[in-house]
């Protein structure tokens, strides 16, 4: 099972906290974490799941593997950008958004377009036309998230 995780490329230290912690929640579930594997959330989450003897994939937007952070197993260098978001959402069965900035935000917006099930964790809230868009499904902990996420991943 391949889960993706994105957020922030500068975590604050909660966010980081938090996904480190889904990391280590996914590498004991024997899922694999994908992400955009760089800094912030990304580094975050493949230190949590290397901790735990999990296996990391980062998606890059360059064509330097070195541009990986130092807990990225298997880097895949695209020399897309931003247009990488695409590939890091279609790689997982699941979506956990942890904390974000607007990449963040794109990235969700195409999650929800590929109708892959997004979990959010102290992340963006959405609204169209004044009315609470329920597509992201809320957790209240890294605990949560992970549940969440595993399950909706062997649903699909």
């Amino acid at each position: 099972m391949i889960i993706t995780v994105i957020g922030e490329s500068t975590a604050s230290s909660e966010n980081a906290i938090l996904a480190e912690k889904v990391g280590r929640l996914l590498a004991k579930a024997n899922a694999t974490v994908v992400c955009g594997g760089q800094g912030g959330v990304m580094e975050s989450v493949c230190k949590g799941a290397k901790e735990n003897g999990g296996t990391t994939i980062g998606i890059l937007p360059g064509l330097d593997s070195l541009d990986s952070n130092q807990y990225v197993d298997i880097p895949i260098c695209t020399g897309l950008g931003n247009g990488r978001n695409l590939l890091v959402i279609r790689a997982g069965e699941a979506i956990i958004a942890i904390g974000g900035a607007y990449g963040t935000l794109s990235e969700i917006g195409l999650a929800l377009s590929e109708s892959k099930p997004v979990i959010g964790l102290n992340t963006w809230s959405l609204a169209r036309n004044e009315k609470v868009d329920c597509g992201i499904i809320v957790a209240d902990s890294p605990e949560q998230a992970v549940e969440i996420a595993i399950s909706q991943a062997i649903k699909n």
